[in-house]
């Protein structure tokens, strides 16, 4: 109840004169901001409310600053290039509080913020069929193409290292170290990671090296992050934009590609069932690539078999190494839920690294797309 009360107040700091709240719920379920739909009366107008989980995002001003470049970015080169992309795209538009902030920050130091929901769309909650494995990989594509001229530096490093994995490794270790007699741990997890760890920098070494080269990248393109038209079913947005920053488009083909291919979701009591399933990596890769192929370079698809296996192994360790310091960055409704997690992501890797040759072969494919 309380937690609805202040979300109410902030709710009203977004709405305009003459306009009324007719109702509040949560929205969606992610698992680090807490987000609401907010109902207007009289105007069946609708946006989202979201308060920003400032111990993950410690500058929160960081984040909206990305959004609005992003978005300005995104609406002037769709102004200029036209609608080449079938259906007409939507970016997300932060709504502005009462006295023109495109922030509010309530009583208790909560940092609040308002978009306008997406018109006529719909976040796509699970792949029901290889088109819509198609179109996730489309809008990923359809994003990185938008933001490929964008300096990247230009952007704020909301979440730094984010991608890191030595820098996770690092924090793993330091958390093994304080734990002394390591009582939880969970032998399956600490050996996969002990195998796994001096491969595991393949993407930072060639980006320091200079194979590959940054640029904008969404950051967290899982399936639920993607708008899907509800007339037309075509990709129509990517949301969830708070992990924009510099970085490899190698991370979000990677993570696009882990949360479409495990049929089972990360959720899934049984990790023994867990598979990446080859016809959604086909359809994946053929969406982002048929749209990506005009700016990806030969280094490029060389690397792209290591995002596919790195991307759930870096989640799983984040996952497990969160079980192991108390469940303090990912929300988990019990205990060992961010060790059944970390054991879902290792076993998807471990499913990937059996069918090495057939995701290889599919990417060559689409190196010819």
């Amino acid at each position: 109840f309380c937690k609805m009360k202040t979300a109410f107040q902030a709710a009203e700091q977004f709405v305009g004169k003459g306009d009324k709240i007719a109702g509040i719920e949560r929205f969606g379920h992610g698992i680090i901001h807490d987000t609401y739909l907010v109902v207007l009366e009289h105007q069946a107008k609708q946006f989202i409310l979201q308060r920003i989980n400032i111990y993950i995002f410690k500058d929160p001003a960081a984040i909206m600053h990305n959004l609005r470049l992003v978005s300005e970015h995104v609406r002037s080169r769709i102004r200029i290039e036209g609608n080449w992309f079938d259906t007409e795209w939507q970016m997300l538009q932060v709504i502005p509080t009462r006295d023109g902030r495109d922030f509010f920050v309530d009583a208790k130091e909560n940092f609040w913020r308002a978009i306008h929901f997406i018109r006529d769309a719909y976040p796509l909650e699970r792949i029901s069929s290889l088109a819509e494995a198609e179109e996730v990989g489309r809008a990923v594509g359809i994003f990185h193409r938008l933001t490929r001229d964008l300096k990247p530096e230009l952007l704020r490093e909301t979440l730094p290292g984010f991608h890191n994995i030595e820098q996770y490794l690092q924090h793993y270790d330091a958390v093994r170290g304080r734990m002394g007699s390591f009582r939880y741990a969970d032998e399956f997890c600490r050996n996969f990671i002990a195998a796994r760890r001096s491969w595991a920098p393949v993407l930072e070494k060639a980006r320091e090296g200079k194979a590959l080269r940054a640029q904008v990248v969404h950051g967290d393109p899982k399936i639920n992050n993607i708008m899907i038209d509800s007339r037309s079913g075509k990709a129509v947005s990517i949301i969830d934009l708070d992990t924009m920053m510099p970085g490899l488009v190698h991370y979000d083909i990677g993570d696009c590609l882990r949360s479409c291919c495990n049929i089972m979701g990360e959720e899934a009591f049984d990790p023994g069932g867990v598979r990446f399933d080859l016809g959604r990596c086909k359809a994946v890769l053929t969406g982002y690539t048929t749209v990506a192929r005009s700016f990806l370079t030969s280094r490029d698809f060389d690397f792209l078999f290591d995002a596919v296996r790195l991307i759930p192994f870096e989640l799983g360790l984040r996952f497990y190494t969160d079980f192991l310091e108390g469940n303090r960055y990912f929300e988990v409704s019990r205990h060992s839920q961010n060790l059944d997690r970390a054991r879902v992501q290792f076993k998807l890797v471990e499913c990937i690294e059996q069918q090495e040759e057939a995701v290889k072969l599919l990417i060559e494919e689409c190196r010819g797309i």
